[in-house]
């Protein structure tokens, strides 16, 4: 997904700095704080400092593994927030910039994800997150994975409005993708025992998704277009998320809540 945005973004003129850990402007390994310096510095120098636009797709999947989960907190999550956080100032410089991150409708399909997990991972303790699915097994990957893209989307929605971002010109949104046929998926399908779990999830519009659907909401989110969208998160998963929580979502502020934020902007 990532992939065939830069390459459309690249198409369309614009420059485009890749990330990667191989075959990349900046080669980079995610996974570890070393790797995610790198790369936070390397797009600094990369692009004198100033930054247009952002789209965080880097991520690692569920599959089975020696320390498979603390390696998806570590990229999932840190590798996202990090290099923000990092890059905030070269975005705020260009005015207009627009960020993009890769969440997935894992975060509201997936049952039973631990709390404590999504806390731990929002508090950057990545040994806390892999200790608290220990006691999942062979299934820990699975909600680590969960997790991280819970706690991914809920660091963009508590960021995107700050004046730091929202306020800077900066838009920080996610885009949640479903049963997207890309590498990932394509391995999942060929193992016949998670093949058989992923096609019995189900899809309302029936088959999967392609990567040039996302990449098409990707460079949208991108744009000009997109000036007015700040800390949303869009599903592009083909009715799944609606599927399972038809009634859950759009759901009104509670009155104290939105009292206090009227409170708060008043001052």
């Amino acid at each position: 997904m990532g992939r065939e945005t830069a390459n459309r973004l690249r198409g369309d003129g614009h420059a485009v700095i890749g990330v990667d850990l191989k075959d990349a402007d900046i080669v980079a390994d995610l996974s570890t704080p070393r790797g995610r310096q790198e790369a936070a510095d390397g797009v600094l120098e990369a692009s004198g400092g100033k930054l247009e636009g952002a789209v965080l797709a880097a991520g690692l999947g569920p599959s089975r593994g020696r320390d498979r989960s603390r390696q998806i907190a570590q990229v999932n999550y840190l590798g996202v927030v990090e290099l923000l956080v990092a890059w905030r100032s070269a975005l705020a410089a260009a005015e207009r910039a627009k960020v993009v991150v890769v969440a997935s409708n894992s975060a509201t399909t997936v049952p039973a994800v631990p709390r404590r997990t999504v806390r731990a991972l929002l508090a950057h303790d990545a040994d806390r997150a892999v200790r608290s699915v220990r006691l999942f097994g062979a299934a820990a990957p699975t909600m680590m994975y969960a997790a991280s893209k819970i706690a991914v989307s809920r660091w963009v929605r508590r960021h995107a409005v700050l004046p730091e971002w929202a306020g800077a010109g900066v838009r920080l949104n996610a885009i949640a993708p479903g049963a997207i046929m890309t590498p990932l998926l394509e391995e999942q399908l060929s193992s016949p025992m998670q093949a058989k779990a992923v096609r019995s999830f189900p899809v309302p519009v029936g088959g999967f998704g392609d990567v040039g659907h996302v990449a098409d909401w990707m460079c949208f989110m991108l744009s000009d277009s997109a000036d007015f969208l700040c800390g949303s998160v869009v599903c592009v998963d083909g009715g799944t998320d609606a599927l399972f929580r038809a009634d859950d979502w759009p759901r009104p502020v509670p009155a104290r809540r939105l009292l206090g934020y009227l409170r708060r902007f008043r001052s």
